[in-house]
């Protein structure tokens, strides 16, 4: 196994690995930098574009540009001209409540959470934004939405309330997408960092970031811990596999981190990472059908 630094961006919150085959190109993001950036398999021609408020999360579109989780709603992004059209905006509980991490479940639809940035309420919510561009809440009660995704076969919903130390899991409901049966999937101790973003590999495991803590996890489908690595930086915050045959281990960092007592150090914060070697290889995501 073997742990890289394949990008220096420097960004302030980097979320949000994703992967897309059709282009051969890796997609991340700068939630508080206001920044998408994409590059190769390498970390090269990197490029990146401005949006015009803090991003939670991005996914690509079936016919070309990409859906976002801006601060108050849902955007449509033209990589060409840079324009963020407004798809529409969420009944937000106050200032402090933005839209966070997302992603595409196996039918098209954008399914992404909101969270209070002082991790202190649980005034967020879990919404689908479906083909039809509808934006409608399918969970609430959530201090901080991170790490959404679905077991191989689309049944089973991953999401982490990263203040509740666990993620949890949910029956999903393919044809409507509902959730139902919510239940505890794996908890993290105080070593463990809290769950940020995650990502299924194809032998149906669950990785997840254990951010503020220098750990990735990896979970077997019955919640037991499979596997932890260290990695080089205190504030690891999402994973994503990639690469031309889908064995790369995608990870982004944060060069600030907004917890009070929690300080990054070295030159390697905020930097793309790459892990090659593990043996595992990650699935496909599907693109976003509005």
């Amino acid at each position: 196994m073997k742990i890289e630094a394949i990008v220096d961006c420097n960004t302030i919150l980097g979320e949000g690995p994703l992967w897309d085959v059709a282009e051969q190109r890796l997609y991340w993001i700068d939630s508080y930098g206001q920044k998408i950036f994409r590059a190769t398999a390498t970390g090269g021609e990197v490029e990146s574009w401005d949006v015009p408020q803090k991003i939670g999360s991005m996914a690509l579109r079936k016919d070309g540009g990409a859906i976002l989780s801006l601060a108050d709603g849902f955007y449509l992004f033209d990589f060409a001209t840079g324009a963020s059209t407004l798809i529409g905006t969420v009944e937000r509980a106050g200032p402090n409540i933005r839209i966070n991490d997302g992603k595409v479940d196996k039918r098209g639809r954008y399914v992404s959470g909101s969270m209070d940035i002082t991790e202190a309420s649980a005034d967020g919510k879990l919404y689908s934004v479906g083909t039809d561009l509808s934006i409608r809440e399918i969970d609430d009660g959530i201090v901080v939405s991170n790490g959404p995704c679905w077991s191989p076969d689309g049944s089973i919903f991953y999401f982490a309330d990263s203040r509740s130390r666990a993620i949890w899991a949910y029956d999903y409901d393919l044809a409507t997408g509902n959730v139902a049966n919510k239940r505890r999937f794996a908890l993290f101790g105080e070593e463990d960092g809290l769950p940020d973003g995650a990502t299924v590999d194809a032998e149906g495991y669950v990785w997840s970031a254990g951010v503020y803590k220098s750990k990735l996890h990896r979970f077997a489908p019955d919640g037991s811990l499979d596997r932890t690595i260290d990695m080089p930086i205190v504030c690891v915050t999402s994973v994503m596999f990639g690469g031309p045959d889908l064995d790369t281990l995608y990870v982004t960092s944060m060069k600030t981190a907004p917890v009070p007592g929690v300080v990054e150090t070295g030159p390697l914060a905020g930097s793309l990472f790459a892990i090659t070697g593990l043996g595992i290889r990650g699935l496909p995501e599907t693109r976003f059908a509005g």
